[in-house]
């Protein structure tokens, strides 16, 4: 049978319940919800202080400040010691709030009340005040909030570290099969999906799409300007001799040299000598030279254009494993790679290194690099890894195959290409005419005479 006066049963209960008992459990839950929220902003506070904050801890040389600098030191260490200290006091509401409802509504109660009260009331306690309010406040005073808690925190991290080393170790091995299975992805592969997900897309656009994609797969020898390209000056030109040079070559930076190319001093910067060009030629030109950013053949491109961007230069002088000039990059020589060629005022643009006879005829320089080869008749850049040996120019791909210097008329054949050697002269190939037998891309050929 129901019973008729709940309300005064429930008072009844409460009323059987001591007062210091209400308020200890009170105390206790208010101090737990606190240290949630503590812990909480902590967590955002830590992970939330930038550079600038480190380097002004670094300075400072208070206890707190060497514990913040050490806790940030171990980030998974930092992680799982909040994460676990959170989760505790998290449990420890839950069950604090849970006792307390069995004591007042008894074991076997159910009804909106208890609902009301275990599930809405403490989950927004916990949240609201545990989590989002802290969090919101850390996020705005990150070093203070970091120093007021780095002694609690560093104390826990040294009380759970048996846990946190456990946790740590799950983490790495879960991390390292993530590593095995997850990216495995190959640049054909997301060249391939490219393909499929763009069909509707522009062709320039879908151009620098694969740009970006291929961009970091290039090292600086794959897109740098041979060493045989280099406009450079000798250091012992005089004023005279360096303007004439200047005004025909037409470039904004000159590498200098000193007795031969393997040995370059600088880089001259024309907008550094326009104050000057009045001078006679006994004029100490050699003063404004500005020092070279020297590169390994074998660095990532993706990587040189971070540090241009960084050392805020525009060139860079490429050396080969002796420490010879191998060649020259250019910060638009990057750029080209995602966006296509750059010509400006000053480029000839009849010095073209590529002509189209027919839809499977071509005409190339011998110098064209392999990459730029690989980019006009839009084949795989991996196509001629195995056979090209060092060489990253046409030419020096077809001496490869060749194994010795060609003639004229030479005919070449490798996979699906045929190559003409149409000019050459006593130390290199300068023209090479490309008949493609069949589709590279389709694994199709025709080889037929």
């Amino acid at each position: 049978m129901d019973d008729p006066y709940p309300s005064y049963h429930l008072l009844a209960q409460i009323s059987e319940l001591s007062l210091s008992y209400l308020i200890f459990n009170s105390l206790l839950f208010l101090i737990l919800l606190i240290g949630s929220a503590l812990v909480s902003g902590s967590e955002v506070a830590f992970f939330s202080l930038s550079n600038e904050d480190l380097d002004s801890l670094q300075l400072d040389q208070s206890g707190q400040a060497k514990q913040v600098i050490r806790l940030v030191e171990a980030p998974k260490n930092l992680l799982s010691t909040i994460l676990i200290l959170n989760n505790l006091i998290n449990i420890g509401i839950v069950t604090l709030t849970t006792f307390v409802s069995w004591s007042i509504f008894g074991m076997n109660a159910t009804g909106i009340i208890v609902i009301l009260v275990q599930t809405i009331g403490v989950t927004f306690a916990i949240v609201f005040f545990g989590e989002i309010v802290p969090k919101v406040y850390a996020a705005k005073a990150s070093m203070q909030f970091s120093l007021i808690m780095a002694p609690s925190i560093s104390f826990f991290s040294t009380i759970l570290k048996p846990i946190s080393i456990f946790l740590e170790a799950m983490s790495n091995l879960i991390e390292k099969n993530i590593q095995k299975r997850g990216y495995s992805l190959s640049v054909n592969e997301l060249n391939q999906a490219l393909e499929m997900t763009t069909e509707d897309t522009p062709e320039e656009e879908r151009d620098i799409l694969k740009g970006i994609v291929n961009f970091g797969t290039l090292t600086v020898k794959q897109v740098m300007r041979s060493r045989m390209e280099i406009t450079a000056i000798d250091e012992e030109m005089d004023f005279h001799e360096l303007m004439d040079k200047i005004n025909k070559s037409g470039f904004s930076r000159i590498p200098v040299y000193n007795e031969t190319i393997d040995n370059i001093s600088g880089i001259l910067y024309i907008k550094d000598l326009l104050p000057f060009i009045e001078r006679d030629e006994n004029f100490n030109w050699k003063d404004l030279i500005r020092k070279s950013y020297f590169v390994p053949e074998n660095k990532k491109v993706d990587t040189l254009l971070k540090d241009f961007q960084l050392k805020r230069v525009h060139m860079a002088i490429v050396v080969d494993e002796y420490g010879g000039t191998s060649g020259l990059v250019t910060l638009e020589d990057l750029i080209e790679e995602i966006i296509g060629e750059i010509n400006d005022e000053f480029d000839d643009t009849d010095d073209i290194f590529f002509q189209e006879i027919d839809e499977s005829t071509f005409i190339f320089e011998g110098k064209v690099s392999l990459n730029d080869f690989c980019k006009k008749l839009e084949l795989d850049p991996q196509l001629f890894e195995e056979v090209k040996g060092e060489n990253e120019s046409l030419g020096g791909l077809l001496l490869e195959l060749n194994s010795k210097l060609p003639k004229n008329g030479t005919k070449i054949r490798f996979e699906y290409f045929e190559f003409t050697i149409l000019a050459v002269d006593a130390r290199k190939i300068k023209k090479v005419k490309v008949h493609l037998l069949g589709d590279p891309k389709s694994n199709t050929a025709n080889f037929t005479d």
